[in-house]
């Protein structure tokens, strides 16, 4: 099979990025001919996979879009595909893998109402109508039950075409038996005693993700507990902001900023505690990655994955809509909870039971079976 996949972008820490590089190998190890389309690649070229920077710019990020659409799709057309595989929403995919939340989801619950007439607002529109809209026949592939229910709630007809497919964690995000020796080296490198609580929050782009929200609920903490905790921010953004939020509330010296980092296990094993408390995410892997490394998890319900924080009993979730003093207050009592240990155990039981990493070969066995499909269709029509 020839595949092209589509994705505006790459670079190694963004999770939508992480779950296109998985599949893309799943399928070369598969033995399909991969070819990828984007306008930016950030990190190391993947071995067995072509390559194509799509040389297009505009002014305004969804001109950019609409070029980089037009210049892929005379390319695809000139090549002959057998399945088309997008990562991002656009028109003529065969296949897409929803990273991204429900957009006309988004423009509802926007308090602006001029907001859905302007050009940026109706090429997004645009571009997930063609994807979800009756009529289309794009499949989709989703991250988690509240996916399916908020797309089925704005496209009603596009349920058929829907599928949650399962996580895809890394092997190396599990607790190994060299956890403990992990632990002692973060803790050491950053100073923290036994007594300090780390808490950590992994995620690129830092406003979506709610990093403001988790400084607010530590500078909130009281005093004697606040003083022995350390917030560690991990990923990629724009950090100034948050840094004079948090010199502002007086936590300078509690917030810390790690940008990204390739040693995440060695932070998830000397953390004690996640907090995510996102504003709106599709999935949320690092909420999974807390959970199976035994951290009690603090996040909100708009998170896809929240949902694995209830079936696990690893954690607590805050509900809609989303109330700062009600975070706080969770954060404190967590910390301040009998409960640590039961939530760790349970999240580690949670990791070893659950099917949390099938989701590449799962994916690439949707797309194989889709491509069997239509060479029986073909065959037929001979």
């Amino acid at each position: 099979m020839r595949l092209a996949i589509l994705i505006y972008q790459y670079f190694p820490y963004g999770g939508q990025q992480r779950d296109f590089l998985k599949i893309a190998k799943q399928a070369v190890a598969n033995g399909h001919d991969v070819t990828v389309y984007c306008m930016r690649w950030d990190g190391v070229l993947p071995e067995g996979i072509a390559v194509q920077h799509v040389p297009v710019s505009a002014k305004t990020r969804h001109l950019l879009y609409q070029r980089y659409t037009e210049w892929v799709q005379d390319r695809i057309a000139e090549e002959a595909y057998d399945l088309v595989l997008g990562f991002n929403k656009m028109p003529g995919l065969d296949m897409y893998f929803a990273a991204d939340p429900c957009f006309a989801a988004k423009l509802e619950r926007d308090k602006r109402p001029l907001i859905k007439y302007l050009p940026r607002y109706r090429h997004f529109l645009a571009y997930e109508q063609a994807v979800f809209r009756t009529g289309a026949d794009t499949k989709v592939m989703l991250l988690s039950p509240q996916q399916l229910e908020e797309f089925c709630q704005y496209y009603p007809g596009s349920k058929e075409r829907l599928h949650v497919v399962p996580p895809g964690l890394s092997s190396n995000r599990f607790p190994g038996d060299d956890r403990l020796a992990r632990r002692k080296r973060f803790r050491e490198a950053q100073n923290l005693n036994s007594h300090d609580i780390a808490i950590v929050q992994v995620g690129s782009g830092f406003r979506i993700k709610g990093v403001d929200r988790s400084i607010r609920s530590v500078a909130a903490l009281p005093d004697d507990l606040r003083n022995r905790c350390k917030l560690y921010i991990v990923g990629q953004g724009k950090s100034g902001s948050y840094r004079r939020l948090a010199r502002r509330l007086g936590v300078s010296q509690q917030v810390l900023f790690l940008g990204g980092r390739d040693d995440i296990p060695d932070i998830l094993s000397g953390c004690d505690y996640m907090l995510h408390p996102a504003i709106q995410e599709s999935a949320g892997y690092s909420i999974l990655e807390g959970i199976v490394n035994g951290l009690p998890v603090l996040t909100t319900d708009t998170c896809g994955y929240a949902y694995h924080v209830e079936h696990s009993g690893a954690g607590v979730v805050s509900p809609s809509p989303f109330s700062q003093q009600s975070l706080n207050g969770a954060l404190r009592d967590m910390l301040q909870s009998d409960e640590r240990l039961k939530w760790q155990e349970n999240g580690l039981a949670y990791g070893k039971a659950a099917n949390l990493r099938g989701m590449a070969d799962y994916v690439v066995t949707m797309l194989e079976q889709e491509y069997a499909q239509r060479q029986s269709g073909q065959e037929a029509e001979v």
